[in-house]
């Protein structure tokens, strides 16, 4: 497959990833009487994400996150030579989620970035107000076993055909267990897209949801690969660029 190809199933499995994980968070999450409140918003990330693994897995991985993309580079399973177009895309998609989203929950009166809109944030602006070395430390942690997950599910010895629903149950755990903490990030391209638009407090503490997922995305791919790898299908350069 073209690279091309798989850099567009990229985007746009990220701006579905951001638009209806954020979406739900800005739009439904505390709405009058049906709020569907932290769980709801977690089970809508897992929930983008394990459909569109099905829809776009077959054609570029459905990495949809810069993170996952490194961490699949460190477990060998990844070209580097690919990285940059799949990251641009991610960006990409996920900066024209939040830009359409922004467009639909500012159609309501009393709409209001000051709110967030779904922005991740330390100290301050942590949701339960936990400080910047908690909400670091979250972030490794979780993104680290967030690529344990999808190494093992996606393993030649793993059952063919789960991989998307132990990856996007994988992802809405993670939401249950750090909203309160980051709002939870483990994908740059998630944190960026809403960031931009809020600037100010997000643009200035968007380093953290950046490095905190790439250091651990990468930890946990050499913790899969040297512990559990097993020999997988080599990574050919020439083939991978289309």
């Amino acid at each position: 497959m073209p690279l091309s190809k798989r850099a567009a199933a990229e985007f746009f499995g990220t701006f579905w990833l951001v638009f209806g994980g954020c979406g739900s968070a800005v739009v439904a999450a505390a709405y009058p009487q049906l709020g569907i409140g932290f769980v709801g918003v977690a089970l809508a990330f897992g929930l983008t994400l394990l459909t569109m693994a099905f829809a776009i897995g077959h054609i570029s991985g459905c990495h949809l996150n810069p993170a996952v993309s490194v961490g699949l580079v460190v477990g060998k399973r990844f070209a580097i030579g690919d990285l940059w177009a799949y990251v641009v895309a991610q960006v990409l998609g996920g900066i024209a989620a939040s830009g359409v989203l922004y467009l639909i929950a500012s159609g309501k009166e009393g709409f209001s970035l000051s709110g967030g809109f779904a922005s991740n944030g330390y100290a301050a602006h942590s949701p339960d107000h936990y400080s910047l070395a908690a909400c670091f430390i979250a972030e490794v942690v979780l993104t680290a076993f967030f690529l344990l997950v999808i190494l093992g599910s996606t393993d030649e010895r793993a059952p063919k055909g789960f991989a998307p629903i132990a990856i996007g149950l994988c992802l809405t755990l993670i939401h249950l267990i750090s909203i309160p903490i980051t709002n939870t990030s483990v994908n740059p391209a998630r944190s960026t897209g809403p960031a931009l638009f809020v600037g100010g407090w997000a643009t200035s503490q968007l380093w953290l949801f950046w490095v905190a997922p790439i250091l651990g995305a990468a930890i946990g791919g050499l913790i899969s690969n040297f512990f559990f790898a097993a020999p997988q299908e080599p990574i050919r350069e020439e083939m991978s660029r289309g």
